[in-house]
C-alpha cells in the first residue's frame, strides 16, 4: 500500500472556506493531512469541512481573522493541538480592492489589502515558524498571484502587496533554512473561483487573459492544489525561497486590460492624471 504524502502532518490552511484555499484543504486531506481550516465566516469553512469529513479526512475549523495577532495566535495553537504539532502552513487568506489609476486610490483602503495580504502572511510566519522547527521542520507556502510579477493596471495595492509576500517568503527561506523550515510561494494566473465569477466568459477582460495565455485557456483551483501539496510534502525537499507560477504560461506575457470596468465606475476624463491638477 502506498503511503500518502501528507499521512498524520498537521496542516492549516487559510483562506481555506472557499475557492483555492478550499482545494488545497481537500488535496491535503486526500493526502492523510490532520487538516485545520480557517476563515472569518464559520458557516463557510463547516461546508468545505464536511466534504473532507464525508471523504474520511481529519479536519477542525477555526473563526479568525489574519490580520489580528491575537487570532492568528489562536489560530496556530489550536491547529497544534488538533493535528499534535504543526508541518505545514498554506498561507493563502488575501484579497484586493477596489480598481482605480494610483491618483485616483483610496489611501484607507489600499492599506486595508497591504494589511491583509502582506501583514497577514508575516503574521502567520511569525506564529507558525516555532512550532514547524519544533516538528523537526516543515513548509510554508504562500499564496501570492501573477500580479506581483506582471503589471496589473487599476489593482492599486494588490500587485505590490503580492510582491511583498514573495519578498517575505525569500528572506524568511533564508532566516529558517537552519531550522530545516521551508518557505515558497504560489503564484496563480487567472483562476475560475467565485471571486471571479463577475468577470464576463467571452468578455473583454476574460478573453485579455486568455489571449496573453500560452496554454489559452483559465486554470481550476485544483491546478494550484496539487502544486501546494506537492510543496507541503518531502517531495519538494530541496525547494526552498522559491516561487512557482501556475498560470499557463501568462507571465510570460502580458497582464489583463480592466480598462471595460474601470470605465464604468470612473468618468473618463478624471482617469487622465493631467485633469486632477
Amino acid at each position: 500500500m502506498t503511503t500518502r504524502s501528507l499521512e498524520a502532518r498537521s496542516v492549516i490552511v487559510t483562506g481555506g472556506g472557499t475557492g483555492i484555499g478550499a482545494a488545497c484543504a481537500l488535496k491535503a486531506a486526500e493526502e492523510g493531512a490532520r487538516l485545520t481550516l480557517v476563515g472569518r465566516t464559520k458557516s463557510t469553512l463547516e461546508r468545505t469541512a464536511d466534504r473532507i469529513r464525508t471523504a474520511g479526512g481529519e479536519v477542525t475549523t477555526v473563526a479568525a481573522d489574519v490580520t489580528v495577532e491575537d487570532d492568528v495566535a489562536r489560530m496556530i495553537e489550536a491547529a497544534v493541538t488538533f493535528g499534535g504539532g504543526l508541518h505545514g502552513v498554506v498561507a493563502n487568506a488575501g484579497g484586493g480592492g477596489s480598481l482605480a489609476p494610483y491618483h485616483l486610490q483610496d489611501g484607507s483602503e489600499f492599506v486595508r489589502v497591504l494589511q491583509l495580504n502582506v501583514v497577514g502572511t508575516m503574521l502567520c510566519v511569525k506564529h507558525a515558524v516555532p512550532h514547524l522547527a519544533a516538528a523537526g521542520g516543515g513548509s510554508f507556502v504562500a499564496m501570492s498571484s501573477i500580479a506581483g510579477h506582471v503589471t496589473h493596471r487599476y489593482f492599486g495595492a494588490y500587485p505590490v502587496a503580492k510582491a511583498g509576500i514573495e519578498s517575505i517568503i525569500k528572506n524568511a527561506a533564508d532566516e529558517y533554512g537552519s531550522a530545516k523550515v521551508r518557505f515558497n510561494a504560489i503564484q496563480p494566473g487567472f483562476i475560475a473561483t467565485e471571486v471571479m465569477e463577475g468577470i464576463q466568459r467571452g468578455g473583454p477582460v476574460w478573453n485579455s487573459y486568455v489571449e496573453q495565455t500560452p496554454l489559452a485557456d483559465v486554470g481550476h483551483p485544483e491546478d494550484i492544489a496539487y502544486v501546494a501539496r506537492f510543496l507541503l510534502s518531502d517531495e519538494s525537499r530541496w525547494i526552498t525561497g522559491q516561487t512557482i507560477a501556475v498560470d499557463g504560461g501568462n507571465c510570460l506575457r502580458a497582464g489583463p486590460d480592466y480598462s471595460a470596468y474601470v470605465q464604468k465606475v470612473f468618468d473618463p476624463t478624471a482617469l487622465d492624471p493631467r485633469n486632477s491638477r
